[in-house]
């Protein structure tokens, strides 16, 4: 197959050409029986008028049966000239014989396959096709025994009317009668030679088109192609192929829908088979019932889309052209759709009459459609006149035009085609009219906007977010739902700060409270996700409007829902809320909901999908409200539930956020770790410590919940390994952790125990590529170590270089702490060119 369709006819007749007279040549010069080398030399030449002859109508007869017997005449070749080379002493007469036979076969196919060549080329390829077959080589002449006698080989040519040897013999002795005879009850093998007797009646132009009529060939071909072997069906539909292009009355009488049926059931057939089946369908085609009928019989469509997306270019071709001609009627439009091929209805959504139309666009909106499907839809071109359809059509095409491209706008790359079709404004405009006949299409015109709104395009229309907020208390729950969503992008994206800005002074934080006690799930979740993006800017203003009865709502959502997603909004509004508020921290202590914080945490350790993974962000974020280093109270009564366990988990499993926060809270909690240890020396302990219970760091006994002790804790190396990685945004608070083990009273304690924890390399790695703000942090904890003589002996080569480097390289508001720990190694000479 690869073959033949890399290589035009003209150029696979000349290279036969060449390899024949090859053959001949080798034949010639062999050493062994030369006479009958000699013979089949004179045979092969005789191939090169007839291969000229072919070669000059290569532009008629290319057509794949041709090219396929050319190419199984080639392949015989190729025989013949491994044969000759590997004769040897041995007599090859026998084998010659067979070769030469199988030649004759093969040419005998290009005869089968050459319906449209003259009759003088016909004469000339059918002669030297009899001298081959009935060639026979002088045995007397090899006094060498015989080997013995092997198959004819394959032809690879489907149709195999002729892979014997008798069939040309038996072929002759066959009247008209007899073929009419085994065409209608001949076993298999006659039914095959009949086919060939009425292969060469036809083109000796021995019986005409009114005996073809008389004899009922056409319902007998039928008849037997339902039940007869894949070599005959393929011969079958061949034959029918040539009666179809003799005139309109033979393609008439193959037009009936079993006729037609039977042929759609080859398309699920092999590959030359379905190939000769669908080319046979569009010769038909030209009759208009078998338009109409052909879209009807199960399956048709399905399968000539099928091919239509097929490696094989000559079905490919012909199954478009097939499909073209059939999408004349919508129907069958509709069925190519569902099928995947969307030209024929987009074409009639651009130029079909109003009734197409909305039936296309019905049809997009109720097909369910992949992102495949949505992007081939997008790009040939169904947007436009969708949107010129809402703009300019009536009722019942606004609303079938609305519904397809909802269906559309679910796929981002639509998005765009659908703000550059200048669709906004009037969607905003639908959504405000009072008309009673517009109402149903607010629905899907809200869906619609919700999905624009994730693209930021929709920023260039400035009025666009206060427009929609105007929209919450006039809509019905589906369309607040959709716009609460739009409002939620459009608030979200990166350039929309004066956005978020505009609405809460235009009193969006007013607007969405009262949906904090909505029964409908969807729409409470939506409004607490708007709720959280404007409360991310500004927290003391977005605190304004909210007051215990509507913090106790929110936690009341936090203990009650079953949603991670409403859970996750309600924490995060809770966690952006300023820290400074006492009033807001006294409220949510009062409602108990500490507790209900430690339990979601706990219960969701196990769990991992993007909902739970902001659920433990959202968490980790509040929970630095309850460990402030100014409310002992509070911070014991974090750690008596059991939060700094679950902080320590946080460090490991965490997302990057989770981490950060968490470590923001430990670091709070550690502060106090020093005021709140046992001496050891202390005279009023009366309970006596374990052993265990002595912290080298704090040179006192700690007791996680009520010291927050880090070391006891085992939370260093968790954040040592935060360090280690190759994200940086958790830096900064991993480092504020670290540090409270420096604190004056205790840092040689803590500068020893982090050496023992190797933290030194994870320090270099923040000064070779944290942000400023980290690598101040972690000069400061290098110098302190460094005070140690034992640390910079050990790891003062090692942090040679980049202090050097960042003495160059780095930020010049780091040149005062470089300096110091560049000093305490000694490195930095009075005259430094570092700086």
């Amino acid at each position: 197959m690869q073959t033949c369709e890399s290589r035009s006819l003209s150029e696979l007749v000349t290279e036969l050409q060449a390899s024949a007279e090859e053959v001949a040549s080798l034949a010639k010069n062999s050493e062994s029986d030369k006479e009958v080398f000699t013979e089949f030399a004179a045979l092969l030449e005789k191939f090169t008028p007839v291969l000229i002859e072919l070669k000059e109508n290569c532009k008629v007869m290319d057509r794949p049966p041709v090219r396929k017997a050319v190419e199984s005449l080639e392949k015989e070749l190729r025989g013949a000239k491994e044969l000759i080379k590997s004769t040897g002493s041995r007599s090859p007469i026998k084998q010659m014989e067979y070769m030469t036979q199988d030649l004759g076969r093969s040419l005998g196919l290009v005869l089968f396959a050459s319906i449209d060549v003259s009759p003088e080329i016909k004469d000339k390829v059918a002669a030297l096709h009899k001298e081959l077959m009935n060639a026979k080589f002088n045995t007397s002449l090899s006094t060498s025994p015989c080997p013995s006698p092997r198959p004819s080989q394959e032809s690879g040519f489907v149709s195999e009317l002729d892979s014997e040897r008798e069939i040309e013999e038996e072929t002759v002795t066959l009247s008209i009668e007899d073929v009419v005879l085994q065409l209608k009850y001949g076993n298999d093998e006659e039914f095959r030679l009949a086919l060939w007797g009425l292969r060469d009646f036809i083109k000796d132009h021995s019986i005409d088109n009114e005996w073809i009529n008389n004899e009922g060939v056409i319902p007998i071909l039928f008849n037997r192609l339902g039940s007869s072997k894949p070599h005959n069906r393929l011969t079958i539909i061949q034959m029918l192929r040539i009666l179809a292009s003799v005139n309109t009355e033979n393609k008439e009488k193959m037009a009936d829908v079993e006729s037609l049926s039977l042929l759609v059931k080859s398309l699920t057939r092999d590959v030359d088979e379905r190939r000769e089946a669908v080319g046979l369908l569009l010769e038909l085609s030209e009759v208009s019932a078998v338009q109409r009928r052909i879209g009807r019989i199960q399956g048709c469509i399905v399968m000539l889309v099928t091919m239509l997306n097929g490696d094989d270019s000559t079905a490919c071709h012909d199954a478009g052209k097939l499909l073209i001609a059939l999408s004349n009627n919508t129907q069958n439009a509709l069925h190519m759709a569902e099928a995947g091929y969307f030209k024929p209805l987009v074409h009639y959504l651009k130029e079909g009459s109003d009734m197409s139309k909305i039936l296309m666009a019905t049809a997009i909106s109720r097909i369910e459609l992949t992102d495949q499907s949505r992007a081939s839809l997008g790009e040939d071109g169904a947007i436009e006149p969708l949107v010129k359809m809402f703009k300019t059509g009536k009722l019942e095409a606004k609303l079938s035009a609305l519904n397809a491209l909802q269906n559309l706008s679910m796929l981002t790359e639509n998005i765009q085609r659908l703000i550059s079709s200048g669709i906004v404004v009037p969607l905003l405009q639908l959504l405000f009219s009072v008309t009673s006949v517009l109402m149903t299409l607010r629905e899907p015109a809200s869906a619609i906007l919700a999905r624009i709104a994730q693209s930021e395009s929709v920023l260039f229309n400035k009025d666009v977010a206060q427009q929609m907020l105007s929209l919450l208390n006039l809509s019905s729950p589906v369309i607040q739902f959709h716009v609460l969503q739009a409002l939620n992008s459009i608030a979200s994206h990166s350039r929309a700060s004066k956005i978020r800005k505009k609405m809460k002074e235009n009193g969006a934080v007013q607007l969405l409270l009262p949906f904090l006690t909505e029964s409908n799930l969807k729409n409470r979740t939506a409004a607490l996700n708007l709720l959280y993006t404007l409360s991310k800017d500004s927290p003391e203003e977005f605190m304004e409007p909210l007051g215990e009865y509507h913090l106790n709502n929110i936690v009341n959502i936090i203990s009650s829902s079953t949603s991670e997603g409403e859970k996750a909004a309600a924490i995060g509004i809770l966690s952006n809320l300023p820290i400074s508020n006492k009033k807001a921290t006294y409220v949510l202590k009062k409602s108990n909901l500490l507790p209900i914080l430690i339990s979601i945490v706990s219960s969701s350790e196990s769990t991992s999908t993007p909902s739970t993974s902001w659920l433990m962000e959202s968490t980790a974020g509040l929970f630095i409200r309850f460990t402030v280093p100014s409310d002992k109270k509070l911070q014991l009564l974090s750690a008596e539930l059991g939060m700094i366990p679950l902080l320590v988990k946080l460090l490991s499993s965490g997302s990057l956020v989770a981490k950060c926060r968490a470590a923001t809270s430990l670091a709070q909690l550690s502060q106090n770790s020093l005021a709140l240890r046992k001496s050891r020396k202390s005279r009023w302990t009366c309970i006596p410590h374990s052993a265990e219970a002595f912290c080298r760091v704090h040179d006192g006994y700690c007791i996680v919940k009520n010291t927050f002790c880090l070391v006891k804790a085992g939370a260093i190396s968790p954040l040592i390994k935060i360090l280690e990685g190759e994200e940086r945004e958790a830096d900064e608070a991993v480092l504020d952790a670290l540090a409270t083990l420096l604190q004056d009273e205790i840092w040689e304690n803590g500068s020893n125990y982090l050496a023992r924890m190797s933290v030194f390399q994870a320090i270099l790695k923040v000064l070779e590529s944290g942000n400023v703000k980290a690598q101040e942090k972690a000069l400061w904890i290098l110098e302190r170590m460094f005070s140690i003589e034992e640390h910079r002996t050990q790891h003062g080569e090692a942090a040679q270089m980049v202090l050097i480097d960042l003495a160059q390289n780095g930020d010049p508001r780091l040149k005062s702490s470089v300096a110091k720990v560049l000093a305490q190694l000694e490195l930095l000479q009075p005259q430094s060119s570092y700086f």
